[in-house]
């Protein structure tokens, strides 16, 4: 039986000896003369000395910049840390120096289509038309271009045009209902939109044109709307608004590499806008700049992936989540990503293991949620593929059991290094994650990220060894948010991040670091639901079932459960003389996926007589999580500070059953 820190793997001397960590370590005594006996004393220099290891990393990666930078670090304030001013650069330029025609500079597959590459030389000119067209068109830096596309190379094409000019890109992913897509990017107020007309998941065609009206209908900032036909070719949308073709937009003569001009931008200019939600109102539209994700995507290419320029990798992702803007930055370190789009248990439930086989893939990243499929299923990799060129496997996007990592070399391959992750789209990167030159132990994160300075705090904001607490980031990263769009003031931000210890930023996962470093990630201590690896607001909950006039308030709750798995439950107080027959919960689930997406469905509808809340009128999502956890309610909340502490019993009562679910099974 696996236990928990239990050796797992490790590391040979010639695979140490290959690793980018390592080539690192040898620059670094060759040009700064320091010399790092372990990577504990390496990560603590990182998070010490935040001028002189950023300024390695600039040089080390010979970042572009038309202009000299005037110092590292101006202000080490949080928020408002000020990284490299002076400096002026472009993201997709960083991609685009990676260019090598006759290679592929993407490979892609779908349900329907067989894995196959996209030359650089038609990747890089796409985005160069696409990029002078957007700018005939208009498009001027600042300006934001947004897309309601599928993980496809246009969508990858899209926004580097778009941030090749200097505007600012978002996204979200066509299983979106159009008000989860308008509660983000009516924010915005976007200029141009790039759309489908539909997509397919699981062997159903899902058309989107119905909701793709009204999400034109409701941004009345557009101006164009560039129209890709993906599941009716040859047909237009009779969208409401000046519309184009991405066929007519690309059909321009080619625009050589040397007569393209990037705009060149400050280090902080705004790149894309990622939405993380909150626990009410609006999703949080979080901005990050050009400097800081070129610098932070390849530091987590290079040292915590392990990946070389030519590596071909996986990570399954939508465009709704940050995975999908960090395989895009593989392209930053000359990796070959790989696309998917569609159910990653269709046709057949192993196709991401034989398209890892077929493209010869180093590196795969899926969900714990995935492997739990694969158990239940008898699905043993390495008695199907040779996958030869594996290496490494990333378990991200819940907490990752020891069995979970345990699997992987019992069922995939003995020689594997498992560089378990965990970060956030609000830094866009790991914070905890892998590193190839140490051991894997079951059930552990292997260690802080560098230039990552984590901390597990306690309430009073000390910090605790082999003790669980609050994960928090002591000192600035180049890739925090520049703001939230909109913001006035920051007021938004501080709450969200600054609230609880002034200055330093809590992150709203829990966290426990044992005596080696190696890190344990369990669950969000906040009331962000986190289901298969994407990240939900329960607002967006709550607005939904306010459209529904027999539920009169509700609360919902997400548990990780051991393996990876989920439970999310769903509790609702109805109007007089309603019941929550068959009917009822049909529509609650219909309006759920039909406004949002399918994770936003509940695992269980429970009505109950009513919904706690606290003096202040907040809903106690997040004591109700801890209870239904197992945890004691005197040690999570003051029943004094309760409008009715009466409304708990329900919950309490519905916890010591646990009559749905199991933890700790």
């Amino acid at each position: 039986m696996i236990q928990e820190g239990d050796l797992l793997w490790t590391p040979s001397a010639d695979w140490v000896a290959n690793t980018r960590l390592t080539k690192f370590l040898q620059w670094l005594e060759r040009e700064r003369g320091l010399t790092f006996a372990t990577y504990d004393a390496l990560w603590a220099w990182s998070v010490t000395d935040l001028e002189a290891f950023w300024s390695a990393l600039w040089d080390y990666f010979s970042i572009q910049s038309s202009a000299p930078y005037e110092r590292v670090l101006a202000s080490e304030a949080m928020p408002g840390a000020k990284w490299f001013p002076g400096a002026r650069l472009n993201y997709a330029q960083h991609i685009l120096r990676q260019e090598e025609p006759g290679t592929d500079a993407v490979l892609y597959l779908s349900e329907d289509a067989p894995l196959a590459g996209l030359r650089w030389e038609d990747f890089s000119g796409q985005v160069r038309i696409l990029a002078t067209q957007l700018r005939a068109l208009g498009v001027k830096p600042g300006d934001r271009v947004v897309s309601y596309m599928p993980n496809i190379p246009q969508t990858m094409i899209a926004m580097l045009a778009a941030t090749a000019i200097g505007a600012v890109w978002a996204s979200c992913s066509p299983d979106f209902g159009s008000q989860g897509v308008l509660d983000r990017l009516v924010q915005l107020r976007p200029k141009v939109l790039f759309c489908v007309d539909g997509y397919r998941y699981g062997g159903k065609p899902f058309d989107r044109r119905d909701e793709l009206r009204r999400i034109i209908a409701g941004l009345d900032s557009l101006e164009h709307v560039i129209e890709l036909p993906h599941l009716f070719p040859g047909q237009t949308f009779d969208v409401p608004v000046q519309s184009r073709t991405w066929d007519s937009m690309l059909d321009h003569p080619p625009v050589a590499a040397e007569d393209f001009a990037f705009e060149q931008v400050p280090f902080d200019h705004p790149l894309w806008i990622l939405f993380s939600s909150g626990t009410t109102g609006l999703p949080k539209p979080i901005v990050h700049g050009h400097g800081g994700i070129i610098l932070e995507q390849l530091k987590s290419l290079d040292f915590h992936m392990d990946l070389h320029a030519g590596d071909r990798a996986f990570f399954y992702t939508t465009t709704g989540w940050m995975m999908w803007n960090f395989v895009s930055s593989m392209l930053l370190a000359g990796v070959r990503p790989v696309l998917y789009d569609g159910n990653p248990a269709y046709p057949d439930i192993d196709v991401l293991w034989r398209m890892a086989d077929e493209c010869g893939a180093v590196f795969f990243g899926a969900s714990p949620s995935y492997v739990d499929i694969m158990r239940k299923a008898g699905i043993v990799p390495r008695e199907k593929y040779k996958l030869l060129n594996l290496r490494a496997i990333m378990p991200a996007g819940s907490p990752v059991s020891a069995e979970c990592t345990a699997w992987f070399y019992a069922n995939v391959k003995k020689d594997l290094w498992i560089a378990t992750g965990s970060g956030g789209t609000d830094c866009c990167t790991g914070l905890v994650g892998g590193v190839p030159i140490l051991p894997v132990y079951a059930g552990e994160i292997q260690a802080r990220q560098l230039g990552v300075a984590v901390q597990s705090f306690d309430d009073n904001g000390r910090s605790v060894i082999d003790e669980v607490g609050e994960l928090v980031i002591t000192r600035p990263m180049p890739s925090m948010p520049i703001c939230f769009w909109g913001d006035t003031n920051n007021e938004r931000y501080r709450e969200s991040y600054f609230e609880m210890f002034p200055g330093v930023w809590r992150h709203g996962d829990l966290l426990r670091i044992n005596r080696r470093g190696g890190c344990f990630v369990l669950g969000r201590s906040d009331a962000t639901l986190n289901r298969h690896g994407v990240r939900i607001g329960t607002a967006e909950i709550y607005r939904a079932l306010d459209t529904i006039d027999a539920v009169a308030d509700s609360l919902i709750i997400n548990l990780d459960l051991p393996g990876g798995g989920f439970f999310m439950p769903l509790f609702v107080k109805l109007k007089p003389g309603r019941e929550l027959d068959a009917d009822l919960q049909a529509r609650i689930v219909d309006t759920l996926r039909r406004s949002y997406t399918p994770r936003h469905v509940p695992d269980r509808i429970i009505a109950v007589p009513e919904i706690p809340y606290t003096l202040t009128g907040k809903k106690m999502e997040v004591p109700v999580r801890r209870i239904l956890m197992g945890a004691s309610p005197d040690a999570v909340l003051n029943r004094n500070a309760m409008r009715d502490p009466q409304t708990l019993d329900v919950f309490v009562d519905y916890a010591r059953s646990q009559r749905d679910y199991r933890i700790g099974a």
